[in-house]
């Protein structure tokens, strides 16, 4: 399956389908962040439930255990039972396994704790109805806007049964306890489910809505942090690009021509001109790179017009076979003689396509062949370039269009970054870049064009 290079986030899916990838790096960070949430809201969990406790013993334990003994030993329980459930969440934690599973099994544990709570403290009209809605706020942070409804909704549907239990008699009060306090008309149970139901569904709201706009607040601000980290090394980039130019391109022009007249001389032998083929490969090759880092470190916006894609690729085809003698590495068009239309950046394309090829022809092996297509629909011109080199490595398929970073032993990893800018910057004319497997092995770097 291919997968299109976006504007914000250019990506290459891997060659061939693998049962591990960029896919699990990202469920690996994002259960990483729900890990981190997880450990707070536990220790939380046990901080209210020891204040809990304090508040318990303070207000009713004053030399009158036997006041109160089923619905202190009810709520004693419940909060042992807390404590026992945030140790089995603190092993399950230690294991990273089924983190979503556990969130989801924190939530609906609280709600019907907090469900115990509220029968032993007043039922219907108690004051600890308002628990509740701490757990909608712990199911905004753990799950996000699903998980501040989810608890709202168990949290209605625990009280509701709890009113409708003590009302129609299935659900006895506490034994130690005033029945008058329990023993509600209709009216005034339907509005205390009302109110509370209300105040449920308010505060999911709001925490869900708050805490997916910190989600995307988050997800913007990563993508704001890595422009302006990329911004500052483009900074850098240039400042180095700059003496590079003037320090090595001189010299490598003397020291191209000074290899061609001596070439020429008819004294020299196979060896010796075969190690002047070589100076020269090299020489072209630095000087690509320089090349590379001038236009990575200073962009230029693109200025689409009316360029015949197929004529410009037979161009760099004739230039790249000539290029890649040394290396035995074929260069092939195929495609149509004539004209083929689209609307971009001509020059700027054509620096993509000649990265490209370049980019195949270090991949690939001696006999190989680089072949560069082009193809015309009503409403697009796709120009694909194919290698039969190894593919592109698994680990190695979210990077590859990062500044800097190259899979091969040689090079610096700079002529798929210079793509990647130029097809973001031409993002408004409809274009995009594919990454895939080559139908003969290797890979297909497919640019998608508008026609003009």
């Amino acid at each position: 399956m291919s997968q299109a290079v976006s504007p914000s986030a250019p990506t290459a899916p891997p060659p061939e389908p693998a049962a591990e990838g960029p896919e699990s790096d990202a469920t690996s960070e994002e259960d990483h962040s729900l890990a981190s949430r997880l450990a707070w809201v536990t220790g939380l969990r046990l901080a209210f439930l020891a204040l809990l406790l304090s508040a318990t013993a303070a207000l009713y334990l004053r030399g009158e255990l036997t006041r109160y003994p089923f619905s202190l030993r009810i709520v004693f329980m419940t909060i042992a039972t807390g404590f026992g459930l945030a140790g089995v969440y603190a092993v399950a934690l230690r294991t990273r396994r089924r983190l979503h599973t556990l969130a989801w099994t924190e939530i609906a544990l609280d709600q019907i704790t907090w469900t115990a709570i509220v029968y032993v403290s007043g039922g219907v009209t108690s004051g600890a109805t308002s628990f509740y809605g701490l757990t909608c706020l712990v199911g905004a942070i753990l799950v996000g806007l699903r998980g501040a409804v989810f608890s709202a909704g168990l949290g209605i549907t625990l009280y509701a049964l709890l009113c409708a239990g003590l009302h129609f008699g299935w659900v006895l009060p506490p034994p130690d306890q005033a029945g008058t306090v329990y023993a509600l008309d209709t009216q005034q149970i339907v509005y205390s489910l009302l109110l509370n139901g209300l105040g449920m569904v308010v505060v999911a709201l709001l925490s869900g809505y708050l805490a997916e706009r910190l989600r995307l607040t988050g997800g913007m601000l990563e993508v704001a942090t890595h422009r302006a980290n990329q911004a500052e090394r483009l900074a850098v980039l240039g400042r180095i690009a700059a003496g590079l130019a003037h320090e090595i391109r001189n010299p490598l022009g003397s020291i191209t021509g000074s290899v061609e007249m001596l070439r020429e001389s008819a004294s020299l032998s196979a060896e010796d001109r075969r190690l002047c083929d070589i100076v020269q490969r090299e020489a072209r090759r630095l000087n690509d790179l320089v090349g590379d880092m001038v236009d990575l470190s200073r962009p230029r916006a693109p200025r689409p017009e009316r360029t015949d894609v197929a004529a410009l690729a037979r161009e760099v085809v004739a230039l790249a076979a000539n290029a890649a003698r040394g290396s035995d590495v074929g260069v092939a068009y195929d495609g149509p003689g004539g004209e083929a239309a689209a609307r971009c950046d001509g020059p700027q394309m054509r620096q993509v396509l000649w990265n490209l090829v370049r980019n195949g022809i270090q991949a690939s092996s001696a006999g190989s062949v680089v072949t560069v297509r082009v193809r015309a629909s009503e409403r697009h011109v796709n120009l694909s370039v194919d290698d039969q080199g190894p593919g592109i490595p698994v680990e190695s398929a979210m990077r590859i269009f990062e500044d800097f970073f190259t899979t091969r032993t040689h090079g610096a990893g700079i002529g798929l970054a210079v793509v990647k800018r130029i097809m973001e910057d031409h993002a408004s004319t409809g274009a995009r870049l594919v990454v895939e497997r080559a139908a003969g092995g290797g890979a297909s770097f497919r640019v998608i064009l508008s026609r003009s």
